[in-house]
């Protein structure tokens, strides 16, 4: 006969395990659900984050002028952006349009700058929340002003493409959308400073549309410290742009690969935040951001030397032909020289 206190305490340890299953399958059904609502999936199931290995860094007030925060903006030295200026600062015909989270219109270093907007979002509206959008755009084409910073195209003009949304997600088909739509809206330069995992046949074709109507997107490779393929950067017809920091070297986070077209100063890099702020991010977001307003230089000069018929195929080809070596592994070309690119057309 089992005694009375066993009965006890088999039913005490019975109902201690049937709860904690019930506590774990609470806890996945949660988890599961938390999933659903923070990664929302387009129907091809491709999503793209915004890319920030570090966030902003301070939100800070403008300076006095564009001269002292030269100082802060090293990359802009690192890749001969003063010199190449006297060869060429940009024009206001060529535009980059910058896919991402919005852009702030006001921002006393970008006004004026931004010619044309859409918003591919569920946001209510097109302007920036998040921030990492307005960074971008100043790390291209800030004013030449008297306060604030300088951006490396800083006569060019920007186009306003949202297609991430105010918590810096998207899908690969909203950004196959902000590619055509740019493109036939007369970008020349595409800036994509965000990943997708997983390969979209829609996200290459309209890469493919871009390549083929004259166009040169260029995307950020990563910061997940690793050598994995990521869209659209992985594209043939696509600058893929890794990180680089003051000393030429490839910081861990940075993806690279033979995939990766080449490098561009990313760390600590000092730009436009929403409301009149500045600040500073890390990552291959603003490395990205950093060729495309080369690109766009190159653009205000570029000639079709084979006559077929655009120029993105020689811009494509001066910037990869004249970056610096750096002892880098993981770069096919190097890092970007804005001054050899200009010189060289």
């Amino acid at each position: 006969m089992i005694p009375k206190h066993a009965h006890i305490l088999y039913r005490m340890y019975t109902m201690k395990f049937t709860a904690t299953i019930v506590f774990i399958l609470w806890c996945i059904v949660s988890f599961s659900t938390i999933l659903d609502a923070v990664e929302p999936r387009s129907e091809a199931g491709y999503v793209a984050l915004i890319l920030s290995h570090q966030e902003f860094a301070s939100d800070e007030q403008s300076v006095a002028s564009d001269e002292s925060s030269l100082d802060k903006q090293w990359g802009l030295s690192k890749v001969m952006a003063p010199q190449a200026w006297q060869i060429t600062s940009g024009e206001s015909d060529v535009i980059v349009a910058v896919l991402d989270t919005g852009i702030d219109q006001i921002h006393e270093d970008l006004a004026g700058k931004v010619i044309t907007n859409i918003n591919f979002t569920q946001s209510p509206t097109v302007d920036d929340v998040h921030g990492h959008g307005t960074h971008m755009a100043g790390i291209i084409a800030a004013a030449e002003n008297t306060v604030g910073i300088i951006g490396l195209a800083h006569d060019v003009s920007l186009m306003n493409v949202k297609v991430a949304e105010d918590d810096g997600i998207c899908d690969a088909e909203t950004v196959a959308r902000g590619i055509i739509w740019a493109v036939d809206n007369g970008a020349r330069v595409i800036n994509i400073s965000l990943t997708i995992t997983e390969s979209s046949p829609t996200l290459e074709e309209a890469v493919n549309y871009a390549w083929d109507k004259g166009a040169i997107v260029v995307a950020a490779a990563g910061n997940n410290f690793g050598s994995t393929p990521v869209y659209p950067a992985a594209y043939p017809n696509v600058i893929a742009v890794a990180a680089t920091d003051k000393d030429d070297r490839l910081p861990g986070w940075s993806n690279h690969g033979d995939w990766v077209s080449l490098g561009a100063p990313g760390v600590d890099i000092y730009s436009t935040l929403p409301g009149d702020g500045y600040g500073y991010e890390t990552g291959t977001s603003p490395a990205a951001a950093l060729v495309s307003g080369g690109a766009a230089l190159l653009f205000t000069i570029a000639t079709d030397t084979n006559g077929n018929g655009r120029v993105n195929d020689e811009v494509h080809h001066a910037i990869d032909s004249n970056c610096d070596e750096v002892e880098v592994d993981g770069l096919v070309m190097g890092r970007i020289n804005v001054l050899k690119a200009a010189t060289s057309m």
